[in-house]
């Protein structure tokens, strides 16, 4: 299913040099989807060429003419959007209409960015010097280097890619091993928009053939991650060396708080399907569910319910609402974690075990624990899969103090009818994003990202944008 693909390098999709190629796995049979080539230290190379030429070439174009390729681009995506939602849920193993809505979200990605190029100004500032004045102006940062996650393989990728292109940038996109295709799926989308010779190149490979490589040149400029907290602070240390601007979307811890004046079918009917979306592997996904001690044994009820009602299987089914977990590794992990909190003293309400009825694949039942403590690993750490760690609590300041003890500040929910409980709790969550009776967090025109060890900057938004331009000021004196 990779045949038509590769490495894309200067316009062209090429073998790699060296003649390697590596299994892409699938999560639901376990056995290669296909091969891909693995990029060599020279590929990279020939990657960080070519975008120079590129970027001097797109920069070099006006900011009309960029946005009128942005939306030849998306034009080109949404007519495979079928074809793409079955690549990610081959390669994810999501189920097809969570696949088909991440796709048709980052279409929108380089819609709303197409017309965002359009708006890219400067401004004029009174001097004191007579006959003077300060202009103010926005310039792209340079080359980019994108590196994403394998949970959401287009969103992740189209939210890099698509600001870059709308500020002038070249960038070179590095998408997770796990799964490639969906990202060379959007790049060959990218050269059908028509744009410059190496304006757009991805590579597939490990990291001293395709990281270190991109992450030692000083002509890269700007660098963008979406993956572990780990990970991210290695790219900081990294690119301190050459001095390279750094955006990062890390891990998340995130509560959620239902009040007791919640409405308490609404926090269920949203709460269930959002946890165990993409099997649990979502950054934002609420990991910690703190609940009133009024409405606890009602919360729990109705949770099990539902997540026991959850069809898991192949995405590919049309039936199918939760699919597997990436890998046999994750899948032990989450089994870990799980038995860990049990030792620790928690009830298993729901779930807890791998999935029956499969010969293969990464299954796992949808789980919920309840009697958890604050210092149990499934509460102090992210779990990243298909757990609902539920906890009482009895009143506004306990809550909120037991929700801010984590050092990730991603996303962070409550349910409530009160406006001022709302307000309270939206100025004293420490997180990046916060939602209030909703989990909707991810919007093109929306900046999107954490604090402390989450991440730096953001995506979405004109503040998206903001990470791919420089400012530059120039005095004019007229003598």
């Amino acid at each position: 299913m990779y045949q038509s693909f590769g490495l894309f390098i200067d316009d062209a999709w090429r073998p790699a040099s060296g003649g390697a190629f590596a299994p892409v796995l699938s999560p639901v049979s376990e056995r290669p989807l296909g091969e891909v080539p693995v990029a060599t230290v020279t590929d990279a190379q020939a990657a960080l060429d070519a975008a120079e030429r590129g970027l001097a070439a797109w920069r070099g174009m006006g900011n009309f003419a960029r946005a009128d390729a942005l939306h030849r681009i998306a034009d080109a995506m949404a007519a495979r959007r079928e074809e793409a939602a079955r690549m990610i849920s081959l390669e994810t193993g999501k189920p097809l209409v969570q696949a088909e809505r991440e796709w048709t979200l980052s279409v929108d990605q380089f819609r709303w960015y197409a017309e965002e190029a359009r708006r890219i100004t400067g401004r004029v500032v009174e001097s004191r010097v007579p006959g003077g004045r300060f202009e103010v102006t926005r310039e792209p940062v340079g080359i980019c280097a994108a590196f994403t996650a394998w949970n959401f393989p287009a969103a992740l990728v189209a939210r890099k890619v698509a600001p870059a292109l709308a500020a002038g940038c070249s960038i070179i996109v590095r998408p997770s091993s796990q799964t490639p295709g969906v990202a060379m799926l959007m790049v060959d989308c990218c050269r059908a928009g028509g744009l410059p010779a190496g304006t757009v190149q991805l590579l597939v490979g490990p990291t001293e053939t395709t990281y270190a490589p991109l992450m030692a040149d000083k002509r890269v400029r700007k660098v963008s991650l979406t993956g572990s907290t780990r990970v991210g602070q290695q790219m900081i240390r990294d690119a301190a060396a050459t001095v390279k601007k750094v955006s990062m979307e890390l891990g998340g811890n995130a509560p959620l708080i239902v009040y007791d004046d919640a409405d308490l079918d609404l926090a269920l009917n949203v709460s269930v399907p959002t946890k165990f979306a993409n099997a649990g592997q979502v950054c934002v996904t609420p990991d910690r569910f703190f609940v009133h001690e009024r409405l606890h044994d009602a919360f729990v009820e109705g949770f099990v319910a539902r997540a026991q009602a959850l069809q898991v299987g192949d995405g590919l089914d049309p039936a199918t609402q939760m699919g597997p977990l990436i890998s046999r590794r994750r899948l032990e992990e989450i089994e870990g974690i799980v038995a860990d909190a049990i030792k620790a003293g928690a009830t298993l309400a729901s779930g807890g075990r791998r999935a029956s009825g499969f010969n293969s694949g990464h299954f796992h039942e949808p789980t919920v624990l309840t009697d958890v403590t604050d210092d149990m690993r499934v509460m102090a750490e992210e779990n990243f899969g298909p757990i609902a760690a539920v906890t009482r609590f009895s009143d506004d300041d306990e809550v909120l103090a037991r929700a801010n003890a984590s050092d990730m500040g991603l996303s962070a929910y409550a349910f409530t009818r009160s406006p001022q409980r709302a307000r309270r709790t939206i100025s004293e969550l420490k997180a990046g994003m916060v939602g209030i009776n909703s989990f909707a967090m991810a919007a093109s025109a929306a900046p999107f990202g954490g604090t402390n060890f989450s991440g730096l900057g953001r995506e979405g938004g004109p503040e998206g944008l903001d990470a791919y331009l420089d400012t530059k000021l120039a005095q004019v004196v007229w003598l």
